[in-house]
């Protein structure tokens, strides 16, 4: 910079020899001090004026130097996502001027006019980024945020067209500006040395410079990105649609005319903790609820409203109200991050309550798991599933559970609720469930059950969510939807954060105008605009600075907590970023594993965090879990990212889980999938995706296991190698044929196309080791559909594949199936030679275990199967025997479906011979069986033939009535 044209722009040239003689430049300019320049010989009035533009020259280079708090930033700065306010500003005439000027005149009035503009610019607190002759590029919103950046803007812009207008030079100078607001890239360090620069893009710096290019002299037009931030404090005159160079559509713009009538200053102070303001209705409502459980009488209350409402805010003031009563307190918490995850509230609240730690071994989280059910007397089964839930092994301590997947889901949902029983037999229980809009599918199964249960218990239930979950059950609980505030109830919260520090009544007036009675925003941006103030002299030059408008609630939001996070410091700031990766809640294990920073440096990051109030703690070293005190602080932390600044942070984390925390890997493969695919890591992710569908079909978490590998489905396309995405394709179709199947049933098409696509794939890759159960998966397909043709085409196709193979068991299997489709179709004797390959082919001690892969047991079904083809081609004796042998053969089984299986069928063989005392005892175990287990295919069977007996008894009580009428009218003859 030139210091003798920066003086004479001030109007003070008779200080340019002393300057000179000095060795004062620009790079000496920012040390001087109020002693050095009375050493000069400036008289104070000029002190005071060249220290305040000294000041606006150096606060944008040492904001890009320094932390905003003060603090040296410990990190280096990078390019980031931010919402910016981009102004341009122009000389008019600047070039017939230079053709009247002198060239050093023309130097002079250049000189002035950009020193003009610095000046008025950092009154402003904007950042000069660029000369560029005549023209300068300014930005409002970094390198520091501020809450009201575009409001700042267009008072500079107004500032400097009067600004311009009044300086002393040799022609009357005028100038055009132009405003626009948007998200931008920007921070990366363009050019080298004097000419370095920190650059932006996207569209918002050339929108800017085309409305500049429209303006008139002396005008500052603005988009319609910054009129909405800036409504209702300035008077506009709207050009409507104009027609840009660049833009493809009409791009609306408005004239700003001047300041509205509606203007109004802040003055910053600290601000105390924020009260509960407004909801004394509500929370009569609940207090009104509780002494009704205190009563005996359970109570569901669904607490609905907008992010930011003050859901959380009363959640916890009832509890703080009851804090001293007797009772339990249950907290359930839904995330984003777990919305796949199958009970991951219930999982995380019983490892918070049971004491968990790292460095637990199996035996001693067995050990408190039982310590913490022990004052119930939970039942041992019910102590084993929470065992199995938490992925605690009991070794020998408690017997194995011999249920079916789907009846080991339904006992654990079982336990859960009755685990809540036993716990209101103590004390009245309150049991929170935070943010259900994110709740994964089995939580809200347990919920929906969970809301029945609680209303003969001594529970308040208290269910919070936004305004799009729409439970079933919701005419049927008592509903708070919760309002915004009204303008006394803003005031007053305003006042309550502002504690001992009042502010003007102007003041708080703006800040309830501009919150639009949201607490959340209410809290924050009082919060944001003491906080700026700290340090700060005239508190009326301060609120010019900090002044916005009633713009759109998002944006303010967006804005205060920017500036917040600015404030923090980039240390702090980085960290809140990485935190804001790993999800709504960190632990510092993971945190300090990904993050790789010093231990003192990263807990002074941390300290001003929660100093800050934007997270807080929970919990003891090494084992504290970090919360951001509202997801919406999370989505800005986050949002600053760039793309590949994002990938790197989940990529570290992932990296960081799967080296340092095993168990997770194992119990939570669904996490190290989610940063796998943020991070880019296609193939990883992929793997983790298949690995948690895997665990959840094993749960029977069958809708959680269609997302996840649906998940992975969708990045499949992605993986460069062929052959690999061919293989990771087949394994995702099978497992998700797999799950479709349990969840919508056999006959589904999306099954049939999970199947379909999944033998596709094994004819491409070659006989793959999922090959047979795929075909197996889309040969039921068929066969449930009635598609006999295409099902004993797949029939013989496996059965050539085992045969090609000369493997017995896969022999087996495919006349199996051969002889059930042709059995089916009525080639009786065919299906019997079928039958007899297969009988003599089983092998006990070989394919007993064939079970538990394809749900039969192949030695069973092959005799009940044999049964049918007996009677049906006229041997009823074969077939009784076939029949005989296979109950022997099912009381022999260890697994209970394809028991049920071969009891039902077995029931369909009793049907053919109208046998209604054999079938009696039959139907009455199938229906058993298939009620205490849950399958619903072969209880409809077991109904059948209940009915089926119901009806021949009848018939024969017809039949013996109308016998007895005829004896009775023989003997009255």
């Amino acid at each position: 910079m030139d210091v003798e044209k920066w003086l004479c722009g001030l109007g003070l040239q008779q200080y340019v020899a002393a300057f000179r003689d000095n060795a004062i430049d620009a790079e000496i300019l920012p040390e001087l001090t109020e002693a050095d320049l009375e050493k000069l010989g400036v008289v104070l009035g000029h002190r005071k004026r060249l220290l305040k533009a000294i000041g606006a020259l150096a606060a944008p280079a040492a904001a890009l130097q320094a932390a905003p708090g003060g603090s040296a930033a410990s990190h280096g700065d990078e390019a980031e996502r931010r919402q910016l306010t981009v102004m341009f500003c122009d000389l008019v005439g600047s070039t017939a001027l230079s053709a009247r000027l002198d060239p050093e005149d023309m130097r002079d009035v250049i000189g002035t006019y950009q020193a003009c503009v610095a000046e008025v610019v950092g009154q402003h607190a904007g950042f000069v980024a660029k000369y560029m002759g005549d023209g300068v590029l300014v930005y409002f919103g970094y390198p520091q945020a501020l809450e009201n950046d575009a409001e700042r803007a267009v008072r500079a812009g107004l500032a400097l067209v009067d600004a311009v207008g009044r300086l002393h030079t040799s022609e009357r100078l005028r100038v055009r500006v132009g405003i626009a607001t948007g998200l931008v890239v920007v921070g990366d360090l363009i050019g080298s040395g004097a000419a370095q620069e920190r650059g932006v893009v996207g569209d918002t710096p050339n929108l800017a410079a085309r409305l500049q290019g429209l303006a008139e002299p002396n005008t500052v037009l603005i988009s319609a990105s910054t009129r909405r931030l800036t409504a209702g404090f300035f008077d506009y005159d709207d050009l409507g649609a104009i027609e840009l160079k660049g833009f493809a559509e009409p791009v609306r713009a408005w004239r700003v005319v001047g300041e509205s009538a509606v203007e109004s200053r802040f003055e910053a102070l600290r601000s105390g903790e924020a009260q509960l303001v407004g909801r004394e209705a509500e929370i009569g409502l609940l207090l009104e609820r509780w002494a009704q459980v205190k009563a005996g009488k359970g109570q569901v209350v669904l607490l609905s409203g907008e992010p930011g409402i003050g859901k959380s805010r009363l959640s916890n003031a009832l509890q703080e109200r009851i804090d001293n009563e007797p009772h339990v307190r249950l907290r359930y918490f839904c995330s984003p991050n777990y919305q796949a995850s199958a009970l991951h509230p219930h999982v995380a609240q019983l490892e918070r309550a049971a004491g968990f730690k790292r460095e637990d071994s199996p035996e001693a989280k067995l050990d408190k798991i039982e310590a913490l059910l022990a004052p119930t007397a939970t039942p041992n089964n019910d102590v084993a599933l929470f065992a199995e839930l938490l992925s605690v092994p009991t070794d020998d301590r408690y017997p194995a559970l011999n249920f079916s997947p789907q009846r080991k889901r339904e006992e654990t949902l079982e336990a859960l609720l009755r685990q809540l029983e036993l716990l209101s037999r103590h004390q009245a229980i309150l049991m929170v469930y935070e943010d259900v809009h994110w709740i994964d599918p089995t939580s809200r199964e347990l919920l929906d059950a969970g809301v029945e249960r609680v209303k003969r218990l001594p529970v308040l239930l208290l269910v919070t969510c936004r305004p799009e979950f729409t439970p079933s059950w919701v005419q049927e609980v008592t509903v708070i939807s919760l309002n915004r505030l009204n303008r006394d109830e803003g005031a007053a919260l305003v006042t309550g954060i502002a504690g001992n520090n009042p502010l003007p009544s102007d003041v708080l007036a703006e800040i309830v105008d501009r919150t639009d009675g949201v607490p959340l925003f209410v809290e924050e941006l009082t919060k944001a605009v003491l906080e700026t103030g700290v340090g700060e002299g005239d508190p009326r030059s301060l609120l010019a600075r900090t002044q916005s408008s009633a713009i759109a609630v998002p944006s303010t939001l967006h804005a205060s907590l920017m500036a917040r996070l600015d404030h923090v410091g980039t240390a702090a700031k980085e960290i809140a970023q990485f935190g804001a990766v790993i999800g709504r809640e960190f632990s510092h294990r993971v945190l300090s594993a990904a993050a790789r920073w010093n231990a003192s440096e990263l807990n002074r990051a941390l300290s001003g965090l929660l100093e800050a109030g934007l997270i807080l703690r929970r919990g003891t070293s090494p084992d504290t879990i970090y919360a951001f005190k509202h997801a919406l602080v999370q989505d800005t932390a986050y949002g600053t990212l760039l793309r590949a600044k994002r990938r790197e942070l989940h990529a570290r984390i992932a990296t960081a889980l799967e080296a340092e925390f095993a168990d997770i890997a194992q119990t939570q493969p669904e996490l190290l999938a989610h940063h796998c695919t943020e991070a880019g890591l296609v193939q990883q992710a992929v793997k983790y995706w298949l690995a948690a569908g895997q665990l959840a079909l094993m749960r029977s978490a069958t809708a959680e296991a269609i997302t996840q590998v649906t998940r992975g489905l969708e990045l499949v396309p992605s993986l460069s190698d062929p052959v690999q995405r061919n293989v990771q394709e087949l394994g995702l179709q099978a497992v998700l044929g797999q799950a479709l199947m349990a969840a919508k049933g056999f006959s589904d098409p999306d099954t049939g196309r999970a199947y379909a696509r999944a033998h596709e794939l094994c004819r491409e890759i070659g006989e793959a080791p999922q090959l047979f159960p795929v075909m197996f998966g889309l040969f039921l397909f068929y066969y449930v559909t009635a598609e006999l043709n295409a099902a004993l085409e797949i029939a013989t196709e496996m059965l050539e594949v085992a045969e090609r193979q000369d493997d017995p068991t896969h022999q087996l299997i495919g006349h199996h199936l051969v002889a059930i489709v042709l059995q089916h179709q009525g080639q009786l004797s065919s299906a019997s030679e079928h039958w007899s390959r297969a009988f003599g082919l089983y092998d006990p001690e070989r394919h007993q275990e064939l079970a538990f892969t394809y749900g039969i047991d192949f030695h069973a079904s092959i005799l009940t199967y044999l049964s049918w083809v007996w009677l049906a081609l006229g041997f009823p004796d074969r077939a009784a025997t076939s029949h005989r042998e296979m109950l022997a053969r099912v009381k022999q089984l260890p697994h209970v479906f394809a028991a049920a299986t071969c009891l039902g069928m077995g029931c369909g063989y009793l049907l053919l011979r109208r046998d209604v005392e054999e079938l009696r005892p039959q139907a009455e175990a199938t229906f058993n069986v298939c009620t205490e287990q849950r399958f619903p295919f072969w209880l409809a069977a077991a109904i059948v033939s209940r009915g089926w007996i119901m009806t021949q008894e009848g018939l024969a009580r017809g039949r013996q009535g109308r016998e007895n009428r005829r004896r009775g009218r023989r003997s009255s003859r």
